[in-house]
């Protein structure tokens, strides 16, 4: 999930708390090359103030206009861009050729609405991932614990269910800043990450200046124990001051992270592992947690191209592959 999804949700709440109806929409499938992943969400009001994107721009306004215009009666519909065969599709090429398959729910202003985006938003907070469970026959909603995450959306077409999964949104904490430090949190926040920089030194934050990336003037370790981390955040520590870099490490090892890495040669890293077992009293298990060296091999050299190794390893191990598949 992205941080878009929790502007989406709050949006939400905030209509409801106002009396206003709205239409939340979901990518569901796509086919094809194609500008937003499924699962993403887009939320609308009739007079078309809206939050969110279904495509990056090139069917939002053929959907507010429909909207306007009363298309969509009912507690749900379904309609497909891209593809102009059918009665019901809009007339709406995608620049890039691809067909978004589109799922619409009319929601009123209630306390039944209110609790169900709460739930969402419990969920992108890293309270537990949840599945949205929506009957395509009667347009019935019901909330179900999510053991794990799979894919964003599916479908049991033999019982008209669609699974719409939710879970935190990935987040990447940055131990300490430094050049790749802040290549590596701005190329986070593009890949739509809420990134969270840990920097106490007065010198190094001084003239920090990330859009979109939050600053915190204390320890990473301090940071990381008080907050902890859920099972979408990946933690890397890249300014090579064990002060900063090993207690972050060890602090780390200890939360739900699904990333863990520190930035470091062959030869610091084996002199890290050491210092992590004999100071830091970790096991041999934590320390297999952490990525050290940090990121893909590639034989980056500068800043940019060390933080796109970290930022591809992380995008592997979030996707599950492992690196022998590469």
């Amino acid at each position: 999930m992205q941080p878009l999804d929790i502007k989406v949700v709050e949006q939400a709440l905030h209509w409801c708390d106002e009396g206003h109806d709205f239409w939340f929409c979901t990518v569901v499938n796509t086919f094809g090359s194609s500008p937003r992943e499924p699962g993403s969400w887009l939320i609308a009001r009739q007079d078309g103030a809206h939050c969110g994107s279904l495509s990056g721009g090139c069917v939002e306004e053929d959907f507010l206009a429909r909207l306007q215009q009363n298309a969509f009666t009912g507690r749900i519909n379904r309609i497909r861009y891209g593809a102009p065969d059918g009665p019901d599709n809009p007339r709406v090429a995608l620049p890039c050729g691809g067909i978004l398959d589109v799922l619409i729910e009319h929601w009123t202003a209630s306390a039944d609405t209110r609790d169900h985006f709460l739930a969402l938003q419990a969920a992108l907070a890293g309270q537990g991932p949840i599945a949205r469970l929506v009957s395509t026959e009667t347009g019935e909603v019901r909330v179900a614990p999510e053991p794990e995450l799979g894919p964003r959306v599916t479908e049991d077409t033999d019982q008209a269910i669609l699974r719409l999964r939710v879970g935190p949104v990935s987040r990447l904490v940055v131990a300490g800043l430094s050049p790749v430090a802040n290549a590596c949190a701005s190329f986070a926040h593009s890949l739509g990450f809420e990134v969270i920089v840990c920097d106490p030194r007065p010198e190094e934050v001084r003239h920090f200046n990330l859009p979109g990336v939050s600053l915190q003037q204390e320890l990473p370790s301090v940071f990381i124990a008080r907050e902890g981390c859920h099972q979408a955040t990946a933690v890397v520590a890249l300014t090579h001051d064990p002060r900063i870099d090993d207690t972050a490490m060890m602090e780390a090892v200890k939360t739900r992270a699904f990333y863990i890495g520190v930035m470091g040669s062959l030869n610091t890293s084996g002199k890290r592992r050491e210092r992590l077992a004999r100071v830091g009293g970790l096991t041999e298990q934590q320390i297999s947690r952490i990525q050290m060296p940090v990121g893909l091999n590639i034989g980056s050299k500068t800043p940019a191209e060390i933080a796109l190794a970290v930022m591809a390893d992380i995008i592997r191990v979030r996707q599950g592959i492992p690196r022998n598949q590469l």
